[in-house]
């Protein structure tokens, strides 16, 4: 992959994961891969779809019930997770003359006009919570709720800060919303290996090395996302064999999850770091090696449903700084939303202008 160049990388990053948030919309917080397969013609996701298209309308957020969660989005639109990294990027690129540190307290502004404005998208509980803190006056650094949700907002910093512990930095005030370790830390460790990636590691070799940095919390689902790689691809092993192999390997890293409000929630599938992040590692892991690995990841990572926007925006980083933009099918390109948008705020950034 030595032939790609680093501003193709760092826009493979941020494209990667909007496409890959984007491809999710009609899927998301569905956990039912069977429905989904035979919803979407009894093959992987083609192009974007509308929430809940050919669904009914709607998705099976277990625990939270059905209902579609992006009211305000159509085909080639993105979640939550996607906007969430738009704003930072328009954020970033309304500093972009003087390269300078990210300031949480110079952002909130903006992210509260967002909000505010026909922000379209699911709403998520800590995101609702800290706008309330905000207008009550609480201090930026006692911002946020404890969520071991992991919700990556910093793809764009990989085009504006050229040290890993900037982007790392970026990671983590970005999810400004959350305070708890585990769901910080999965910021953090995405944006090690990001950062490693475009600078020239493979992902298998960035996501260990960026493992053994940090507690044995991340070291251990690491391990447990490269044992559960070797199962699947096993051609011995009965997970291989299996037509839903990559639902099963993700489901089978997790515990149950009582919410208390219908039926558990296996972990695997929902937004808590202790799932998401070994179910993303497990993509990236998967295809990082074949030809067309990030279109298949991509169309993986969907088709098994549950939080998959937390997870493909994990999974595009990684592999869109592996592969590249022009890795990324001209369809979706194409008929992605707002890519010229995104696109022009992008260039202006410091490492690409």
């Amino acid at each position: 992959m030595s032939n790609i160049s680093k501003e193709e990388r760092i826009k493979g990053t941020f494209f990667g994961a909007i496409v890959a948030d984007a491809l999710c919309l009609g899927s998301h917080y569905e956990y039912d891969a069977k429905k989904i397969y035979k919803a979407y013609g009894n093959k992987p996701i083609e192009k974007y779809m509308s929430p809940g298209e050919m669904m009914g309308g709607q998705t099976h957020g277990i625990g939270w019930g059905e209902r579609n969660y992006h009211p305000g989005k159509k085909a080639g639109g993105t979640t939550d997770y996607g906007d969430y990294n738009i704003l930072v990027l328009e954020y970033l690129a309304s500093i972009s003359d003087i390269p300078r540190p990210f300031n949480v307290t110079n952002m909130i502004p903006h992210w509260m006009k967002r909000l505010e404005n026909g922000w379209g998208s699911w709403i998520c509980t800590m995101t609702k919570e800290t706008y309330g803190q905000v207008r009550q006056g609480v201090p930026v650094e006692r911002l946020g709720g404890i969520s071991n949700a992991m919700a990556i907002r910093h793809a764009a910093a990989h085009a504006y800060y050229d040290t890993e512990d900037e982007v790392v930095d970026v990671a983590r005030k970005s999810m400004f919303t959350h305070r708890d370790v585990h769901a910080l830390g999965g910021g953090e460790f995405f944006a090690r290996v990001t950062h490693r990636v475009i600078n020239g590691q493979t992902p298998s070799n960035a996501v260990e090395s960026a493992a053994l940095e940090m507690e044995s919390f991340f070291q251990d689902k690491v391990a447990q996302a490269f044992a559960k790689v070797r199962e699947a691809t096993d051609q011995n092993s009965a997970l291989s064999q299996e037509k839903f192999a990559d639902d099963l390997a993700i489901t089978s890293m997790a515990r149950l999850w009582d919410v208390g409000r219908s039926e558990p929630i296996k972990v695997g599938k929902a937004s808590p770091t202790e799932g998401t992040l070994p179910g993303a590692v497990y993509f990236i892991l998967k295809y990082e090696n074949e030809e067309d690995g990030l279109k298949k990841a991509l169309q993986a990572n969907t088709m098994v449903g549950g939080d998959n926007a937390s997870r493909g925006i994990a999974i595009g980083m990684v592999l869109g700084a592996y592969k590249g933009v022009n890795a990324i099918p001209l369809e979706w390109r194409e008929t992605l939303d707002e890519w010229d948008y995104c696109e022009k705020m992008l260039n202006r950034l410091p490492l690409l202008k």
